[in-house]
């Protein structure tokens, strides 16, 4: 009975979970800043892409061609 008590009382674990959980809260923190600077990045690549053909009068390179 007292071991039961004991392992009931034991807290230990609890400092182990907490700390899974705030990684965890991390890790979704940094995937939705990523997914959101993706976005944005994209976007401002596709714009310079967009003035660069403009001021040269040619498509960029992509690097799917061959040589």
């Amino acid at each position: 009975m007292q071991d039961i008590m004991k392992f009931l009382k034991d807290e230990e674990g609890a400092t182990a979970i907490e700390y899974g959980l705030i990684a965890g809260l991390v890790a979704v923190g940094i995937i939705v800043a990523l997914t959101a600077l993706g976005t944005d990045l994209s976007l401002l690549f596709g714009r310079i892409s967009a003035k660069l053909t403009g001021a040269t009068g040619t498509a960029p390179a992509t690097g799917t061609g061959s040589n």
